[in-house]
């Protein structure tokens, strides 16, 4: 499932054919993906100009002019790919081939910028909603999601606040959506490393009984946006599915400290650990027990 870091690329990939431009055609080639599409779907959105093309958690958010927000979410295997002609060739360095079988082209976008933009998605895992912005604050999708990991607000004095309390590892905690927005697997096996501490470790302990921050938390949270400003820079990661727009890849895989590196001499210098992997929750934790306390 791409993460926080996956979507913003896809995000600053597609804003430069989106944004400003108007939505001439909109094309749904079948009645759902994960959910059926509204029977208003194409509708309200032919003829409207994206305003600005935003993020919220792991979901991308098209303003539009007539006041309504286009939702998207990319699921397991969708992709965006932006095409402004027939023989127009996916440029980068680490190009990879997709999208290709046009029975996965479910949703089109056809831009007065000139491009059409694809979305692709074989496993249908993917989801499009269009939302007036007066209702998000009541939307299921949205309702919930704490705060945004890369936004001014998010410290370690709200992050320990979150936490206080909570007997559940402090791993759970930061995957749950209430508490953090966008983190997934991959970047919060990433952010306990850099910050040296065990997943399995309470929750709590990164708060004081009155729930203040302690200096695990301000650890934690310099590591969190440290983890994913790399990885933006990157493109995200490429495991199975996520590529870019423009077709190539993203290489934060390559930069990988601890994920799905078991067995593996941990990269702390002077740690003689080795990473270990356990599961929690129904899934793997990577982490070196040499240096993460």
């Amino acid at each position: 499932m791409p993460e926080l870091p996956e979507v913003e690329t896809v995000r600053r990939g597609l804003q430069p054919v989106m944004e400003g431009s108007k939505i001439v055609s909109a094309e749904a080639r079948r009645k759902d993906l994960r959910f059926p599409f509204q029977k208003d779907f194409v509708a309200r959105l032919k003829g409207q100009t994206v305003t600005g093309l935003g993020r919220r958690a792991k979901y991308l958010m098209a303003d539009l002019g007539s006041g309504d927000v286009l939702l998207m979410h990319l699921g397991m295997s969708g992709s965006f790919r932006i095409q402004k002609d027939k023989d127009a060739q996916t440029p980068g360095q680490f190009h990879h081939p997709r999208g290709k079988n046009g029975a996965h082209d479910h949703v089109v976008f056809h831009m007065s910028s000139g491009a059409a933009v694809i979305f692709n998605d074989p496993r249908r895992f993917g989801y499009m909603k269009v939302i007036a912005r007066n209702d998000l604050d009541d939307e299921p999708l949205l309702r919930g999601l704490g705060p945004e990991p890369l936004g001014n607000a998010f410290d370690a004095a709200m992050l320990a606040l979150a936490c206080q309390g909570k007997k559940t590892s402090l791993k759970a905690a930061l995957l749950d959506q209430r508490i953090v927005a966008g983190l997934g697997n991959i970047y919060v096996c990433e952010a306990l490393y850099l910050a040296r501490l065990s997943p399995k470790r309470q929750a709590s302990t990164i708060a004081t009984r009155s729930g203040a921050p302690n200096e695990r938390a301000e650890r934690l949270v310099e590591s969190i946006k440290r983890v994913l400003n790399d990885a933006i820079k990157a493109g995200g990661s490429s495991l199975r599915d996520h590529k870019l727009t423009d077709g190539g890849l993203g290489m934060f895989q390559h930069n990988f400290r601890v994920y799905d590196r078991e067995g593996e001499p941990c990269r702390t210098p002077g740690c003689s650990g080795t990473v270990k992997r356990i599961v929690q929750n129904g899934r793997s934790t990577f982490y070196c027990p040499g240096c993460q306390k």
